[in-house]
Order: structure tokens, then C-alpha cells, then sequence
């Protein structure tokens, strides 16, 4: 693949990043994204440069009932550094318990709280970026998820956005009562809940958040679509690591362009169509190895045929077919229809990437605006909520 110089960059002067016992020398995450952080992806990002790359978001409940899905979900390869593992859950009791297996049984380096996903499914159930609301329930996972993950010295951090919507917003008190609770980092993701992926990132509130827990690493996340984006968050912020999750889908190079700026280098990946062509084929090469079917892991690759190509002259017939590629065979000779001449498109490919969605008013549990403490009702209601959200 083409290296560019760009017009040189200074040095950023950012130390590794100290997650408990782990250090991160690049300090960028690579954030679980359902359905595609899976270990293909992982191994395509970080043979670009370094970090730290979380698995897929997992059910703390599906974990602790051994479902064969959420065991793949936790599966790491053996040459895999930190087993990053993140964990998703609206009742204390299961959250802990799957801690526990985590840390009794090995399975993970570092254990992350999901408190950010804004899907009306998980919402709707009082989890993800709706559970901050409710301080005495997330006190209670995050206390006990810390308890039972410093018994085995094993960092966990939590990743949150800003509230529910802009007059329910949760971010500064879940950080300090995470940060009293033990955790090792925070990530804030510079959005509400109603906002979904629409609008901007509110990097101010990123930097707010820094500058209100100055004794733990604190991680931006919203917006970063380049090594240059990353640098202005870094700066703008004064956060002590970056969190990626859009603006490497179909450009697992980006971690390249990432360890190159916070190196002070000037060279980014340009790639041409024929080093696409050639990313997409091993990522699908790749994913019928995590799979082991080559038709469940040909189904699961085309969502990312749109990230890939993006900004590049490929035809709209052609597409269509990428999007419903059946085989490896198949992809082969769909590729080899390419213009692998063809050079890098420069910003048509760069960008958002996606669908950010529309704000819209959250999905609730009923009543739940009412106060900051979990009713009668609701403590009943929470347990059963503990159900399978993973994977989508």
C-alpha cells in the first residue's frame, strides 16, 4: 500500500496510555462495534499500528449462560496482546457474575462497561446510555464489576455518552462515581443518546470531563475520521487517548495514519483500488476463519463493502453485487472487475461513514425521567431486562 507525506506534522507529545496494570504505547482504541469488531477485523486493524481493540459488545447474561455466540464474542487470537472484552448489562448480580467468570477463567486482560450504545433495543430496557440516569443502579454495576475484576488485577473501564438528551445529562456525575468506584479510565462519546450518530460531537464536553477528573485517563470518542481529527481532539481536549469506532470501518489503515501522527510522522495511507480490492478479499478471508463458514462470513462482510468503496469509482451494478456476495469465489471474480489502476479518490473516501441516524426521543423504560433512583417497579422490571442484546 502507497504511503503520502502530508505537509509535516509536530510531534505530539502524548505519553502511553496507563490502563491499570496495561500500557497502551499508541494511545488509540479501536471501540467495539457489534457485528464488526470481531477478531478478522481486529487482526486487520492492528497489523496497521497500534492500541487497543475491544471485542464486541457482549450480554453479561449470555456470558454467564455460556451461549455459543457470546463465548465466539470473547474468543482472542492467540497473538492478541490485551484481550479487551466488553460487557453489557443492566442488573448488578449478572454484570458481577460475568466478571467473575471473566477474571476466574482467564478470558480477558481488560473488561469494559458498556454505558453508551443509544440502540432503542438496549435503551428500552434502562440499558446502555440510559442507565447513567439511574445513579444507585449504575453505582451498583460499576462497584461490583470493579470488585470482582480487581481480584484478578484485571483493569475495567467504562464508556459512556453524555446523557439521554440534552436536559438529562449524566456524564459528569457517572464519571466521578466511576472514577470513586475504582475504574481504571473513562471514555466519553461527545453525544446524547437522542442524538444517535447525528450532528456533531461535542468536544467541549470531552474537555470538561477531563478537567473534572484530572486523577484518571480520560478517553474522547465522536468524530475522529482522520489521523488529523484525533491530533485536534488530543488538543482541543486534553484527553489522554482517543477512541475510534465509524471512522475505521472499511479503513483499517486509519490505525496506521493514527500511530503516524501521534509519532510526529507525515505519512498516511493512500491506498489505491487495488490495495482496497486486496483489503476487502483478506478481511473476507479473514472472517470465514472467525466464522468457520464461509457463508455466514461472506453475509457477514458486505455491510462493509459500502465503507470500503466509498469515494471510489466501482459502478452501481457493481456495487449491488458486492453487496450481495454469496462466496470467496465469487468476491474474486467481482474484484477482478475492478479498475486497479485506479488511485486513491483523496477526501470522497474520507469522512463519515455509516448511518448516523436522526435524533429522536429515546426508547425508556416507563417512568424513568421521574427521579435519579430506581422505583419499586422498576428494581422488579430490571432483572428480567437482563436479556441478549448482543451481536447487532
Amino acid at each position: 500500500m502507497t504511503l503520502a507525506a502530508t505537509t509535516p506534522a509536530p510531534r505530539l507529545e502524548l505519553p502511553p496510555l496507563k490502563i491499570g496494570r496495561i500500557t497502551v504505547d499508541t494511545p488509540v482504541i479501536l471501540a467495539p462495534m457489534a457485528g464488526i469488531t470481531n477478531t478478522a477485523f481486529r487482526r486487520l486493524c492492528r497489523e496497521y499500528g497500534g492500541g487497543l481493540y475491544v471485542a464486541e459488545m457482549v450480554t453479561s447474561r449470555a456470558l454467564v449462560e455460556r451461549t455459543p455466540e457470546s463465548l465466539r464474542i470473547i474468543s482472542h487470537d492467540d497473538d492478541e496482546k490485551v484481550r479487551s472484552v466488553q460487557l453489557y448489562g443492566v442488573d448488578p448480580v449478572t454484570v458481577g457474575q460475568a466478571v467473575r467468570m471473566l477474571v476466574e477463567e482467564d478470558r480477558a486482560d481488560h473488561i469494559d462497561l458498556n454505558f453508551g450504545c443509544p440502540v432503542p433495543k438496549v435503551t428500552r430496557r434502562g440499558g446502555g446510555s440510559a442507565l447513567p440516569w439511574k445513579i444507585d443502579l449504575f453505582t451498583s454495576i460499576v462497584q461490583t464489576a470493579v470488585r470482582e475484576s480487581s481480584k484478578g488485577d484485571i483493569p475495567l473501564t467504562i464508556k459512556m455518552r453524555k446523557g439521554i438528551d440534552d436536559d438529562h445529562l449524566t456524564y459528569l456525575d457517572a464519571g466521578r462515581i466511576a472514577r470513586d468506584s475504582g475504574v481504571a479510565a473513562v471514555a466519553l462519546h461527545g453525544r446524547t443518546a437522542a442524538q444517535f450518530y447525528s450532528g456533531k460531537a461535542d468536544w467541549s464536553a470531552i474537555a470538561r470531563l477531563r478537567e473534572a477528573l484530572p486523577d484518571i485517563p480520560v478517553l474522547g470518542n465522536g468524530d475522529i475520521w482522520s489521523a488529523e481529527d484525533a491530533v485536534r481532539m488530543v488538543r482541543e481536549t486534553g484527553v489522554d487517548g482517543v477512541v475510534v469506532g465509524r471512522g475505521c470501518q472499511g479503513r483499517p489503515w486509519l490505525f496506521g495514519d493514527l500511530q503516524a501522527a501521534f509519532e510526529g510522522s507525515d505519512h498516511r495511507y493512500r491506498p489505491g483500488l487495488r490495495q482496497v480490492a486486496d483489503g476487502v478479499y483478506r478481511h473476507a478471508q479473514l472472517m470465514i476463519e472467525t466464522f468457520g463458514d464461509e457463508y455466514k462470513a461472506l453475509r457477514e462482510i458486505r455491510k462493509h463493502m459500502a465503507w470500503y468503496f466509498k469515494g471510489y469509482v466501482v459502478g452501481g451494478e457493481l456495487r449491488a453485487k458486492l453487496a450481495t456476495v454469496p462466496t470467496l469465489e465469487v468476491l474474486r471474480e467481482l474484484l477482478d472487475e475492478l479498475d486497479m489502476d485506479l488511485p486513491y479518490p483523496g477526501v470522497d473516501s474520507e469522512g463519515p461513514r455509516g448511518r448516523a441516524g436522526s435524533p429522536k426521543k429515546p426508547a425508556l423504560p416507563k417512568d424513568w425521567l421521574l427521579n435519579r433512583q430506581m422505583d419499586a417497579v422498576q428494581t422488579r422490571d430490571i432483572a428480567a431486562a437482563e436479556l441478549d442484546v448482543s451481536g447487532g
